[in-house]
């Protein structure tokens, strides 16, 4: 039996993405964040698990680009987006993580997106801002789809490659985060265990982690 904690030298994959109000990470708001732990069953397969997605509140002082916001579609101060400081945002993506990883007894959650350095840098950013001390996430590593979904489908764009997964893509719901995390999720573990399928992972190798 294969088990997470070995599956990915003591990672687990959480797919994060995240939607803003701009490009950096250091002046621009955090306006969504939504995160799915990666389960696997005892053959190895892999499976999307728990989804936690929050609206945030912009930070005090955070820059809001326009042509962000045209982009997602977000309005941020609606009265009904129920927006959370990046503080309660953040432990709330975060427990869940860190009880997980108790849980397969691995040693870091690493984020799994979409041209992940955009995702990771905002996610890091406010873990600064707001000082948060249990994160369990790796600070610059991460695995990412758009590489992936170009050796697997010749997609680079998260899209493409879900639809030649043979998944499906509602282009309505795209640019949320909770939707572009359920799909990346989707495509991470496709390309995952059609690569086991196909012989490419030797279970025996993983043994001792």
């Amino acid at each position: 039996m294969i088990e997470m904690k070995n599956r990915f030298r003591g990672f687990l994959p959480v797919v994060v993405d995240v939607e803003t109000g701009g490009f950096n990470a250091a002046t621009d708001a955090l306006l969504e964040i939504a995160a799915c732990v990666i389960e696997m069953d005892e053959d190895g397969r892999l499976a999307p698990g728990e989804m936690i997605s929050r609206h945030v509140e912009p930070f005090e002082g955070a820059n809001l680009e326009p042509a962000a916001l045209e982009f997602n579609g977000i309005r941020p101060d609606h009265p009904l987006r129920l927006a959370v400081a990046e503080s309660e945002a953040l432990r709330e993506i975060c427990q869940p993580v860190r009880l997980r990883l108790r849980e397969t007894g691995c040693k870091r959650a690493i984020l799994v997106g979409h041209n992940p350095f955009f995702d990771l840098s905002f996610l890091n950013a406010a873990i600064a801002r707001v000082a948060y001390k249990r994160s369990p996430f790796h600070p610059f590593s991460s695995f990412d789809t758009a590489t992936l979904g170009g050796l697997a489908y010749g997609q680079t764009v998260l899209a493409r490659a879900v639809q030649a997964a043979g998944l499906d893509w509602d282009q309505s719901e795209a640019h949320s985060a909770r939707y572009d995390t359920e799909r990346t999720a989707q495509l991470f573990c496709t390309v995952v265990n059609r690569w086991g399928e196909i012989g490419g992972l030797d279970p025996s190798t993983l043994a001792n982690g």
